[in-house]
């Protein structure tokens, strides 16, 4: 059960220096954050500031060079490759630019993966996709493989595979990147809704203005570090 008095991430003075060609780059330069938990928040800057390194961090895909980072409670820095993966598994869904479907999967196999391999029988993974499915205009797609889906549509069933299982934190790199502006906005709705009904807390990393327009906190990163942070208050309901 997920503590709610637990932050869904906090960073303490966190680098990430990269070695190229002998020289040093740091890509994330001591950045310190608090995200509560039920958060939507952007994380802009321009290419470069750091946003898709910060993103891995606080997923576990890379390691930080020093300092601290810890999602739901656990101490990343602490944690064994296999923790790490297990973490990733249970408490953390991924959304990226290039949607990373498997093409030889159905919709549905697709968004049940995270599910499957957490050991959930197949009917209660069935039940869940495919009340995610009629909630975001899926229904009746789920048999379709995702070379017969649209950009939108696939990229609403990667939202699916990410929040699934329900995890503490949902991070999504550019996930408005490929696609036009209707299917823009109705990915946005989609996962407002998600936040709001299932309280996930999302993380953007994006350029697309209409992500920061939607979103109640942004982070702005430039070379590396935390140049703005913000709350906003929520739109009205349309």
């Amino acid at each position: 059960m997920k503590n709610k008095n637990t932050a869904a991430v906090r960073t303490d003075d966190v680098w990430k220096i990269f070695e190229q060609e002998a020289e040093e780059v740091q890509a994330v330069r001591g950045v310190t954050l608090t995200i509560e938990p039920g958060e939507f928040i952007a994380m802009a800057g321009p290419s470069g500031s750091g946003k898709t390194t910060l993103l891995n961090l606080i997923g576990g895909l890379t390691r930080a060079t020093r300092g601290r980072v810890q999602v739901a409670g656990h101490e990343l820095t602490k944690m064994s490759n296999r923790e790490l993966a297990r973490l990733r598994l249970e408490s953390v869904g991924f959304i990226f630019q290039a949607y990373n479907l498997l093409p030889v999967l159905t919709a549905l196999e697709n968004a049940e993966f995270p599910l499957l391999l957490q050991g959930v029988n197949g009917g209660e993974r069935r039940r869940r996709v495919m009340e995610l499915f009629e909630r975001t205009g899926l229904a009746g797609l789920e048999d379709r493989r995702p070379g017969k889906l649209s950009g939108g549509q696939q990229q609403r069933v990667a939202v699916i595979r990410a929040v699934v299982a329900e995890p503490a934190l949902v991070l999504a790199d550019e996930p408005t990147a490929n696609l036009d502006s209707v299917a823009s906005d109705r990915l946005l709705d989609m996962m407002e809704e998600l936040n709001r009904d299932l309280g996930t807390t999302f993380l953007f990393a994006t350029h697309d203005p209409r992500v920061m327009e939607r979103a109640r906190r942004l982070i702005r990163l430039v070379d590396g570090a935390v140049a703005f942070d913000e709350r906003h208050q929520p739109e009205p309901e349309r």
